[in-house]
């Protein structure tokens, strides 16, 4: 079998991280696969340019004949998939993309990987794996003192991407049971760090901030969320797909549960030390209480004893030194932040936060 992957969404924020730190500690070649939506931004993989081992190929996973031809072209030894579409609040809005994506993406993608390993020798079929990258939110909300959840907890999702992830979760589990496809899933915590378009919680905070914008916090600003400094997240993959077990699903989170509203403020305390408002006053002046979304889970965490257990990950860095070098990151580049910020997402924070002010 070739030395190559397949990774599906590997233009995004938790994809071009992984590709880049695939390729800074392995020599087997990336096949990119992203429809360049929004959220897909060829920037991300600049550093890639002219680097024979990363391949990047413009479609969408729900584009069978294109995905076919890539198996039988590039004969990959696993695939990893990120393709989703991933904010809740883009679901609220605009829900149907999310079932394209996420539940009949993922479902052509798994056909096109069946098709592929059903006619690779034993051997061949013995190593491939599949392994879909999920979300903590497919498990639904946590009260104040409930457990963190486990990968046997149930699924309650609440939102339309968190029930079209849960789909595609369902979907992945199924083939595995169904035709043997060797599958792995992970389901992650909120992710942050370089890349990370600014419609999320702390990328949006640092660029508002720096705008001299309003920072808008959901309702009382309590909803709890568990971090992963996205480096981190794609060594626990990296580690789940070359030691996981088939058909197994793996949490990874970050250990770091905090209040949305601790965030903003660790977020605005950083960027006055970093950048000082030329005013002297706090970037804490600039937030903005508005409306809580619909169906806004109260909280999320993840217990990740499995995979520390089982495969020796754990993450490196603490929320500290993580929103550290996320906000250093964004600092450093401003020239990205701008050329993400065109009229479309403009657009999208006025239609999402206007009317809830």
């Amino acid at each position: 079998m070739n030395k190559a992957i397949i990774v599906t969404g590997g233009a995004g924020f938790i994809g071009a991280n992984f590709v880049l730190d695939w390729l800074a500690n392995s020599d087997v070649t990336v096949i990119n696969l992203d429809c360049l939506t929004y959220a897909g931004n060829r920037e991300n993989l600049a550093s890639l340019e002219g680097d024979a081992r990363h391949i990047f190929v413009q479609g969408n996973i729900g584009d069978s004949e294109l995905v076919r031809g890539l198996f039988t072209q590039y004969q990959p030894c696993a695939v990893v998939n990120f393709a989703a579409e991933s904010h809740v609040d883009r679901s609220i809005h605009s829900p149907e993309d999310f079932i394209q994506t996420n539940i009949v993406g993922t479902f052509r993608l798994l056909e096109a990987a069946r098709i592929y390993w059903g006619g690779l020798s034993d051997d061949d079929k013995a190593a491939f794996r599949f392994l879909h990258v999920s979300t903590d939110e497919v498990y639904g909300s946590l009260k104040k003192d409930d457990p963190a959840f486990r990968e046997d907890n149930k699924y309650e999702p609440n939102s339309p991407y968190s029930a079209s992830k849960a789909a595609s979760d369902h979907l992945v589990r199924a083939y595995h049971h169904t035709y043997g496809l060797p599958v792995l899933t992970t389901n992650c915590s909120n992710n942050y760090g370089p890349y990370h378009f600014p419609e999320k919680l702390i990328p949006l905070l640092i660029t508002h901030a720096l705008a001299g914008k309003n920072l808008p916090v959901y309702g009382d600003g309590q909803q709890i969320r568990d971090w992963l400094f996205v480096v981190d997240h794609c060594r626990g993959i990296r580690r789940v797909l070359e030691a996981g077990k088939v058909g197994e699903t793996y949490n990874i989170g970050g250990w770091n549960e905090m209040a949305n509203l601790d965030i903003v403020h660790t977020v605005c305390d950083l960027l006055d030390e970093a950048r000082p408002r030329a005013d002297g006053k706090s970037y804490r002046e600039q937030i903005t209480f508005v409306t809580d979304r619909p169906g806004h889970d109260r909280r999320y965490a993840i217990d990740a004893t499995k995979i520390e257990k089982d495969l020796g990950w754990k993450p490196q860095e603490t929320f500290q030194t993580g929103i550290r070098k996320t906000i250093q990151w964004y600092l450093d580049n401003p020239e990205w932040v701008a050329n993400v910020q065109s009229g479309s997402y403009r657009d999208w924070v006025e239609k999402n936060y206007a009317e809830r002010g």
